[in-house]
């Protein structure tokens, strides 16, 4: 019942994968200590948060035998969408300390940045309330909850990551590509999204699970 939630939840993982420089090139000349000063800053606070994250996920990935009783399920996934909550307000919090990055429009992008990851704490706290109220007591009753949990899901997966990428491109990645934390953390963000080149590709990869998120039996 809880494998839709767990496919959904693998595309977030992506979403910090956009503030690890994964994707940046490390080919530049090294040319701006500044800059070099603040991605080491803030790929050292992301480091920890991505573990975080990465354990919550494999805590929901754990939970996906159909022979989960609903109270387990309820525990193990309200814990994890709290821990990531926590993890993305300290993210936020992390590129809020460190200042705007030494480049164009590099305020605005640090604030957008900044306000996106708040939002995603946000959106996760709230998740994790709704998984404290659903109805453990009849399963397919909850197996429905956790349906709308894990549409919810695939909706914050898809959407959730511009304004990272934002601050990412260009000199920022670059400079954060070469911060050996951020290529643990992205390293460990990647893990349960394995195979996904996106945050959608790998959401739009829980349709197949939809049915079974329904109970074996009643």
């Amino acid at each position: 019942m809880n494998k839709k939630l767990a496919a959904a939840l693998s595309g977030g993982a992506v979403l910090v994968l956009a503030l690890t420089g994964c994707s940046g090139s490390s080919g530049a000349d090294d040319k701006n200590d500044a800059l070099d000063t603040w991605a080491k800053q803030v790929c050292d606070g992301v480091q920890p948060q991505a573990k975080k994250i990465e354990a919550a996920n494999a805590a929901i990935q754990k939970e996906t035998s159909d022979n989960s009783s609903p109270a387990d399920v309820q525990k193990t996934d309200a814990q994890a969408f709290q821990d990531m909550s926590d993890a993305y307000k300290a993210i936020g919090a992390t590129v809020s300390k460190a200042g705007a990055p030494d480049v164009d429009n590099g305020r605005k992008k640090q604030q957008d940045a900044v306000k996106e990851l708040n939002d995603l704490g946000a959106s996760y706290a709230t998740l994790k309330q709704q998984v404290d109220k659903l109805n453990t007591k009849n399963q397919a009753k909850f197996a429905d909850g956790l349906k709308d949990i894990a549409t919810q899901l695939d909706k914050l997966s898809r959407s959730g990551s511009d304004a990272l990428k934002n601050l990412e491109e260009g000199d920022v990645g670059q400079a954060m590509a070469k911060q050996p934390s951020c290529k643990s953390a992205s390293a460990t963000a990647s893990a349960p999204a394995s195979g996904s080149g996106s945050a959608a590709d790998s959401a739009s990869g829980s349709d197949s699970a939809s049915d079974s998120a329904a109970p074996a039996n009643g």
